[in-house]
């Protein structure tokens, strides 16, 4: 009987290793696929009582990927939170997949059918060439692309400035987040706005600096893997311990949100960092 035992303990041990090797293989494309709505309340001494309350779906980082057959499950995701406005930040295709075609107007239509739906550029999209073909039908499609410009937003009697910059990937000779700013102040004075822009790591040392009240961006993909009492293990660019890698921030008088985004490039995985539909409420103090 003793050395039946020990004959069995060997296949004991496979079964159970064989086991943990499923249900991790199980909890990590659940990690990556299934989709996780958090809700951020950022208080502003500026915001006009009109947009209190405001509330903004902030969207990044797609890469190609599908929620649900045609992103159904993401579009009925962002559709539950009722919002006024829809920011997509960057990135909706990925370059080491490529383009498919017709998905880009698949979103833009979903997407706009909610609310009104605003999209800046990331480095993939340049990266993958034909951006201005790609801005064409997304507009058509019911997107309002901000290529270095801004818009007004009108809620309740009140209006806010929405900027949007394309990713530094673009064209050597486009206009400078700096330009941005300074035709808003000349066009506006001292409004209440907010900026696009792709990428957060550009925060600390410019996107603060042009003075725009909230700044939104995606690029970090919530720093990859999130572990215990980080700010993410590791950036895009593969450096370790990322800042600015997910949710509010604040430098130099201006707010930064930075959403953990959708979808993966290439190869990469998430861990510990679901896919995220991000809820903004503006809240006036």
């Amino acid at each position: 009987m003793a050395n039946r035992s020990k004959r069995r303990r060997p296949l004991r041990t496979l079964l159970i290793l064989a086991a943990a090797a499923l249900l991790t293989a199980l909890f990590v494309r659940w990690d990556n696929t299934a989709l996780q709505v958090t809700h951020f309340e950022p208080v502003f001494t500026g915001l006009p009582e009109g947009f209190d309350g405001c509330r903004l779906v902030v969207l990044s980082d797609l890469h190609g990927g599908e929620f649900g057959p045609e992103n159904q499950e993401l579009f009925a995701a962002a559709a539950e939170a009722a919002p006024d406005y829809i920011f997509y930040l960057g990135d909706l295709e990925d370059l080491y997949r490529g383009p498919r075609e017709g998905y880009a107007e698949e979103v833009a239509r979903g997407l706009s059918a909610i609310a009104p739906l605003y999209y800046v550029t990331g480095n993939h999209e340049w990266a993958i060439g034909g951006v201005p073909e790609l801005k064409a039908r997304l507009e058509s499609c019911g997107a309002q692309v901000l290529s270095n410009e801004f818009a007004t937003l009108e809620r309740n009697g009140d209006t806010v400035v929405l900027a949007g910059i394309d990713d530094p990937n673009g064209y050597a000779d486009q206009k400078t987040p700096e330009q941005v700013a300074a035709e808003i102040y000349a066009a506006h004075g001292d409004p209440f706005w907010m900026l696009l822009a792709h990428r957060n790591n550009e925060f600390a040392e410019r996107y603060s600096l042009l003075g725009a009240d909230l700044v939104l961006s995606g690029h970090g993909h919530g720093g990859i893997i999130r572990l215990p009492f980080t700010d993410g293990l590791l950036s895009v660019e593969r450096t370790f311990f990322p800042s600015y890698t997910a949710g509010l921030y604040e430098e130099n008088g201006s707010a930064l949100f930075v959403t953990r985004g959708l979808g993966n490039s290439g190869p990469t995985f998430r861990l510990f960092n679901r896919p995220e539909v991000a809820v903004v409420t503006l809240r006036s103090s």
